[in-house]
């Protein structure tokens, strides 16, 4: 491994040195060319002896750029002095995750792959229990009880019907024989009438008076008949009622769905075979913990499901930093490394935690991003930043951008008139975080800098730079110090 290892050093140090050629190459044919149409010695020797006018002007064409990774990055205002950094990692929200397990036992047919994306209404997978079937009897015993109370009630109202119009013909009887009865003694005390009439008429009123009491002992006895259907048929339809919600929680569907009727004419509850279980909402399967056709357990998980894009970022401030950070405040979430772009940073709301660590002297924050980076991932570590009180804004740059040729910090700013040329600057440089350096003077915001590729460049433009006189910003060259 060391031997092949050594092999590959010269074609490393011949590709560094291809591009450094080549960078060289451009600042020749960035430089000034030479008067055309004159043959006069002279003029040459002189225009040799005055040489091109100095320029700290880069040509990056697109093969250069492609060939070195040069990336830029934009100038901005931030708050470099006053920004709090504490190091935390993404995680999934705690609603996040949706597991599925049955609710009853039964042989499962998977229908979905890890790592495949369902979306709410999509089948996860089929159930063939035998509990299910047993459920299936219930429900329709529970149906035929309703519908034998319910004729049986239905059957009571012609029956007692007949039986009020036979109660209310007894009661006139009983009140035609009570007049006859009065008729007669009054007919008696006068000193007329027949003694065996009147007998006869009182004998008949009390065979009347009997019968018209046994019929009101049989209301009562068809009232209570009639209560005790009504309520056999309540008993009956709650019974149903709850085995339909068992029902709708075993299958997923409602309880009108699975009272409507089929294709076959029954109801839906009587044509299901297999029970299938569908995603509640949109995500991605994490997890897969039977395998096809197994026999699962009641509430054993069988898939779980997670939406990725649900995340929050926790953090661990120092606790010596608590009294300055309160809820609320200005913050976002940094990616992990400067390969990815520093623009792609996202705001975030902070909420201060509930726990400490003692022994690690760290305080908790959790961030909740306003946007999402394609980046931005369960697990994915990073930095908060948190913008402290009375901080002032100023104008930054990634500090990856700016590199030293000997103790002078240079950056290479973006012509922006011709976007395939950089200008090599003495940057003016102010306080930095570590990330981010202040930038007094040279730049304005908006403009870009390169970041990634700044090596070769600096490597490249070290011996082309005059010793003597300055460079501004646009590119002009001036002697001296002024």
């Amino acid at each position: 491994m060391i031997a092949e290892s050594r092999s590959h050093q010269p074609f490393r140090r011949a590709r560094h040195v291809g591009i450094i050629v080549l960078l060289a190459c451009t600042l020749a044919a960035c430089r000034r060319p030479a008067p055309q149409g004159t043959s006069d010695a002279g003029h040459d020797h002189e225009h040799e002896a005055a040489g091109a006018a100095p320029s700290n002007r880069v040509a990056v064409p697109d093969a250069v750029r492609r060939s070195l990774g040069v990336t830029f990055a934009k100038v901005e205002r931030r708050n470099v002095e006053k920004t709090l950094r504490v190091p935390g990692r993404f995680e999934l929200e705690p609603l996040a995750r949706r597991e599925y397990r049955p609710a009853i036992a039964g042989r499962i047919t998977i229908l979905v792959d890890q790592l495949a994306r369902v979306k709410a209404g999509d089948i996860l997978y089929r159930l063939d229990a035998p509990g299910w079937r047993e459920m299936q009897e219930r429900i329709a015993s529970a149906e035929a009880a309703v519908a034998q109370t319910k004729a049986r009630l239905d059957s009571m109202v012609p029956l007692m019907k007949a039986h009020e119009e036979h109660e209310r013909g007894l009661a006139e009887k009983v009140a035609l024989w009570t007049e006859r009865i009065a008729q007669l003694e009054r007919v008696r005390e006068a000193g007329g009438g027949q003694h065996g009439e009147f007998v006869q008429a009182r004998a008949i009123l009390s065979e009347t008076q009997a019968e018209y009491a046994d019929v009101r002992e049989k209301d009562a006895e068809l009232e209570s008949r009639r209560a005790e259907s009504v309520a056999e048929l309540q008993a009956s339809r709650t019974r149903l009622d709850l085995l339909m919600r068992s029902a709708a929680i075993l299958t997923g569907m409602s309880m009108e769905s699975l009272s409507s009727t089929g294709a076959s004419g029954l109801p839906m509850w009587h044509e299901l075979t297999t029970l299938e279980v569908r995603a509640d909402a949109d995500g991605v399967v994490e997890l897969i913990e039977v395998t096809n056709g197994a026999h699962i357990e009641a509430t054993a998980l069988a898939i779980r499901v997670v939406q990725p894009e649900r995340v929050r970022f926790r953090a661990f401030a120092l606790q010596s930093d608590i009294a300055r950070l309160h809820e609320g405040m200005t913050a976002r979430i940094v990616p992990p490394t400067a390969a990815i772009a520093t623009q792609s940073a996202l705001a975030a709301n902070v909420v201060l935690g509930l726990r400490a660590d003692p022994d690690e002297r760290t305080a908790e924050l959790v961030a909740s991003p306003t946007s999402l980076e394609p980046w931005a991932r369960a697990g994915v570590s990073g930095f908060l930043e948190l913008v402290l009180e009375g901080a002032a804004g100023e104008l930054a740059v990634p500090s990856g951008a700016i590199v030293r040729d000997g103790v002078t910090p240079v950056l290479f700013r973006r012509d922006p008139k011709d976007p395939d040329t950089v200008i090599r600057l003495s940057a003016d440089i102010g306080p930095s975080d570590g990330r981010w350096t202040a930038i007094l003077s040279g730049l304005a915001e908006g403009d870009e800098v390169v970041l990634d590729g700044v090596y070769p460049l600096l490597l490249a433009t070290s011996g082309s730079i005059p010793k003597g006189g300055h460079f501004h910003s646009d590119g002009t060259f001036h002697d001296g110090k002024d």
